[in-house]
């Protein structure tokens, strides 16, 4: 994250969503300033309880966790508040592996409850940070033995 307007992911699981949008009109006036991008379901609903706009892609189990991770390897997410249901599983949970891994890869933080998303908006860091992005020049320049690659 640079000084620049934060891009912020938001994913809600269903027993959490109330959870996140709660969270989101406490936090209002902050993310306001943020460019806020969404998987679908909870998209609408923190867009109509709280008036900020979003950036909505699919629902999750129809790929939005996946378009969500593409944008990360992208860089064009600076965070991921990922609100999930530890008691519940899920149809889609190697989606949200996925996700989850990708933005480990990509050395964005992630909050994955209300504390830790208190944390990360409250903190310094939140207004001025540089991410440190990792340098994978060497695994995408490596050959593969037998092939001419």
């Amino acid at each position: 994250m640079t000084e620049s307007i934060r891009r912020v992911a938001l994913v809600a699981h269903d027993n959490k969503k109330v959870d996140l949008i709660d969270w989101v009109g406490r936090n209002r006036d902050l993310l306001a300033h943020c460019e806020l991008l969404t998987t679908g379901t909870t998209g609408k609903l923190v867009s109509q309880r709280t008036g900020l706009d979003v950036e909505r892609l699919q629902s999750g189990p129809l790929g939005g966790d996946q378009q969500i991770g593409a944008r990360i390897a992208e860089g064009k997410v600076d965070l991921l508040i990922f609100f999930w249901d530890p008691l519940e599983p899920m149809s889609h949970d190697p989606d949200i592996k996925a996700l989850l891994r990708i933005a480990t890869l990509w050395n964005i933080p992630i909050a994955c409850n209300e504390s830790s998303a208190d944390f990360m908006v409250s903190s310094p860091c939140f207004k001025q940070y540089t991410r440190r992005k990792p340098d994978f020049s060497i695994y995408q320049s490596r050959t593969v033995a037998g092939t001419d690659a």
